[in-house]
This record gives structure tokens, C-alpha cells and sequence, in this order.
């Protein structure tokens, strides 16, 4: 038994020296390529990087320690946002004023009136005409809002009151001749003169203070 064992240990070891003998089979260990070198950086890229590195890490510090509140008031922002958009939206859908005949009376208290015109007649008399038909305009903003609070809104612009259905035709003309000196002054930068004073304050005049039939 044991002779057996050893007669087929002994063929298998010659065989294997036969195998290990030939020519066309590797038996020796082959070692694995060198790495190709790392990609080496160009200096000035890398100066790049790094001075954007160094410019931009305060900005990271402080959005680290800052983003919860940035999370809020962009939060806060975003409904505001939302809100404005539902507003517009629920105002634009608002039935508008009932119309009021161009016959029927609609001015502002005459005494107050009177006493508007001297205010602005006393800037227009110290050469400060903007500021004159400026006062002119808020005022009418005011007779407007007292008489038909329904007619305006805290975001109401001089050009949509100009258009408001309910107002009466000779007010709404009135009124876009003050609103278009504004403009013209306020946005468009140009200085008024006694001219465009005179046109507003007769305007307002016809507005505010009608003449007695």
C-alpha cells in the first residue's frame, strides 16, 4: 500500500518536472509595470488654484457659519415672494368701482383745498416747483384714498389711478396732468419750471376747487 503511494508521488513529481521543463510555459513570476508617474501641474495653474483657494475660503467660513440664517431669510424671502404674487394676482381679479357720473360733484373739502394751493403756491413762490406739484400730487393721493378708499391700494401708481374706471372724467384728466409732471420730474430728471407749475396747479385747482355754476 504504502509502495503504491509512493510509485504514483514519484510519476506525478516526474511529470510535473516534464511540464515545468518546457519551453512554451511561464513558470517564472512576471513583476507588474511601474505606475506611469503622476500628472505633474503646471505652476501656473497651480498658483491659480490656489489664489482661488485663498480668496474664496472666507467667503466658505462664513456661509459655514452663517446658513441657518441664510436658510431662514431665504424662507422668509420666498413667502414674501408668494404673498406679493397672491396679492397681485387677488387685485387683478377685484370687480372694479362702480362708476361715478361725470356730473355728480367729487372734490375734496374746498378750505383744505385752499389751504393746499397757499402751501404749494409758497414753494412755487420760492423758485421750488418740484417740490410744489409734488405736494400737489400726494395731496390728491389723499383726496382720493378719504373719498373712495376702495379706488386705491398702499402699491397704486399716479399712471393706474389715471385709469381707474370710477374716477370722473374731468378729476382723471386733472390728475394726469399732475402725475405726468412728476414723472417727468422725479424720473426723468428734469427740473420743472414755472410753466409746468402753472399747469399743474391749474389742474389741481379744477380738480379741488371747481368753479360756482
Amino acid at each position: 500500500m504504502a509502495a503504491s503511494v509512493g510509485i504514483g508521488a514519484g510519476a506525478d513529481g516526474a511529470a510535473w518536472e516534464r511540464v515545468r521543463a518546457m519551453g512554451d510555459i511561464q513558470f517564472t513570476p512576471i513583476d507588474p509595470p511601474p505606475a506611469p508617474p503622476p500628472a505633474q501641474t503646471s505652476q501656473w495653474l497651480r498658483a491659480l488654484l490656489e489664489w482661488l483657494a485663498a480668496c474664496f475660503a472666507p467667503l466658505g467660513q462664513w456661509l459655514a457659519l452663517h446658513w441657518r440664517a441664510i436658510e431662514i431669510a431665504g424662507g422668509v424671502l420666498l413667502i414674501a415672494g408668494l404673498l406679493w404674487l397672491a396679492w397681485r394676482l387677488w387685485r387683478g381679479r377685484r370687480p372694479a368701482p362702480a362708476a361715478v357720473p361725470d356730473g355728480q360733484r367729487w372734490a375734496p373739502d374746498a378750505a383744505r383745498a385752499a389751504v393746499l394751493l397757499a402751501d404749494a403756491d409758497r414753494l412755487a413762490a420760492a423758485e421750488r416747483y418740484d417740490e410744489a406739484v409734488h405736494l400737489l400730487l400726494r395731496r390728491s393721493f389723499e383726496d382720493i384714498a378719504e373719498i373712495r378708499p376702495d379706488w386705491l391700494t398702499p402699491a397704486s401708481t399716479a399712471r393706474e389711478v389715471t385709469h381707474v374706471a370710477g374716477l370722473p372724467a374731468p378729476a382723471r384728466a386733472a390728475f394726469a396732468v399732475i402725475a405726468q409732471e412728476v414723472e417727468r420730474s422725479r424720473y426723468r430728471l428734469r427740473p420743472l419750471h414755472r410753466p409746468d407749475w402753472l399747469r399743474a396747479r391749474d389742474a389741481y385747482a379744477a380738480f379741488a376747487v371747481p368753479a360756482p355754476k
